[in-house]
C-alpha cells in the first residue's frame, strides 16, 4: 500500500473525531481507542459507572459516520429473539417470514449487557464473531459495517453478572470512560445551555467510507519481527505466574489488527513496536484470569506492564521493524 494511500483515508480519522468531541468532552483518549477498534474491525466494551457518558459515546459516533444505529437495554426480561430475529408465520401467505430482530444495523449498542441473562448474552456471540445470526436453520447475514459497542456496570453493581470469557474474548478493548475533571465538567454543562451537543453533530463519513478504511488498514505491512514480538507477548501472559489463564488465539489477531489500525492512525502503512505496546493493555486486560480472585484492575494493569518491560523489543532495521 502506498503512503498516499493512507493519507488519503487518514484525512477522515481527524473529522470523525473532531465530531464525536462535540459531544463528549475530555475524553480524548477513549475517542480515539473507540475509532481504533472501528476501523480495526473490532468490538468494544465499556465499564464504567452509569452517567459517565457511555451511550453518549456510541450514539456520537453513528451520527458522524452516518450509521444505522440501534441501541437495546438489557434486562433481565430480555430474551435472544429480541436481538436475532424471529420467524412468524403469515396465514395471508400460508408461510413464516423472518423478522430481524434489534442486531440489524451496522451500530450496535448493548447497554448494560451485564444485567440481562446468560441465555440473551449468548446471542451476541455469532454475530460477534461472524457477523451472522442463525435462525430456524438460516444463517442471515448482518449490515456491513457491523459494530457492537457495549457497556456494563462495574461488578458487583445491583443486578449484574460477570460475562463468560467467550464473550469477553469478543470484544477487542475492554475500556473505561471514568469521571470527567472540574474544568471538563463545567464545560459539559455549558455545552448543554442551549442545545444537546449530540444535535450539532455533522456527518463527516459513512459506511462505505468506513468499509474502505477498514480496507486499508488491513494492507498495514507487518514485519517478521514484529509478528515475532506480538507472539512473544501473548506468550508470556500464558506463563506468566500470577496468570492462570492467559491470551487466546483469539486475543493474539485482535492485537494484531489494532496494531495495524493504530500505525494507520498514526499515518503509516507499516507497524512498530511502538503500535503494539500503546494498545496492548486494551486488548489484554480482560481477557486474562488471574491466579487470586481478589486481584483489581489495577493489579492486571501491573502485570500487563511487567510483560512490557519484560519482553524484548524488537530493534529498527532501516527505519522499519
Amino acid at each position: 500500500m502506498q503512503y498516499s494511500y493512507v493519507a488519503e483515508y487518514g484525512k477522515y480519522i481527524n473529522r470523525i473525531i473532531a465530531e464525536v468531541k462535540k459531544a463528549v468532552i475530555g475524553k480524548d483518549v477513549m475517542i480515539a481507542k473507540v475509532l481504533l477498534a472501528m476501523i480495526s474491525k473490532g468490538h468494544i466494551l465499556i465499564e464504567d459507572k452509569p452517567g459517565v457518558g457511555k451511550t453518549t459515546l456510541a450514539l456520537a459516533f453513528s451520527k458522524a459516520l452516518r450509521l444505522d444505529c440501534k441501541r437495546m437495554q438489557f434486562t433481565p426480561d430480555v430474551l435472544p429473539a429480541d436481538l436475532t430475529g424471529f420467524s412468524i408465520y403469515q396465514k395471508k401467505n400460508e408461510q413464516f417470514v423472518f423478522q430481524p430482530g434489534a442486531l440489524f444495523c451496522q451500530l450496535f449498542l448493548a447497554d448494560e449487557i451485564n444485567r440481562t441473562s446468560s441465555k440473551t448474552q449468548s446471542a451476541l456471540l455469532e454475530v460477534m464473531e461472524e457477523g451472522s445470526v442463525t435462525v430456524d436453520g438460516v444463517t442471515y447475514k448482518l449490515p456491513q459495517p457491523h459494530t457492537v459497542i457495549a457497556t456494563q456496570n462495574p461488578i458487583g453493581s445491583i443486578g449484574t453478572q460477570m460475562l463468560p470469557e467467550s464473550q469477553m474474548d469478543r470484544f477487542m478493548f475492554q475500556l473505561e470512560m471514568g469521571y470527567p475533571d472540574l474544568e471538563d465538567e463545567i464545560e459539559i454543562l455549558r455545552s448543554r445551555e442551549k442545545v444537546n451537543p449530540l444535535n450539532t453533530i455533522q456527518p463527516v463519513a459513512d459506511a462505505n467510507i468506513l468499509l474502505q478504511i477498514r480496507e486499508a488498514v488491513s494492507q498495514v505491512t507487518i514485519s517478521q519481527k514484529i509478528y515475532q514480538y506480538i507472539a512473544n507477548l501473548v506468550d508470556a501472559t500464558r506463563h506468566h505466574p500470577a496468570i492462570l489463564l492467559g491470551v487466546s488465539p483469539r486475543g493474539t489477531i485482535a492485537l494484531t489488527d489494532a496494531s495495524r489500525g493504530m500505525a494507520f492512525m498514526r499515518g503509516r502503512d507499516y507497524v512498530l513496536a511502538d503500535d503494539v505496546a500503546a494498545i496492548c493493555a486494551d486488548v489484554f486486560r480482560h481477557r486474562l484470569i488471574m491466579r487470586s480472585q481478589s486481584t483489581g484492575s489495577q493489579a492486571v494493569s501491573r502485570v500487563i506492564q511487567e510483560i512490557l518491560h519484560t519482553v524484548p523489543v524488537p530493534r529498527p532495521d532501516g527505519g522499519r521493524i
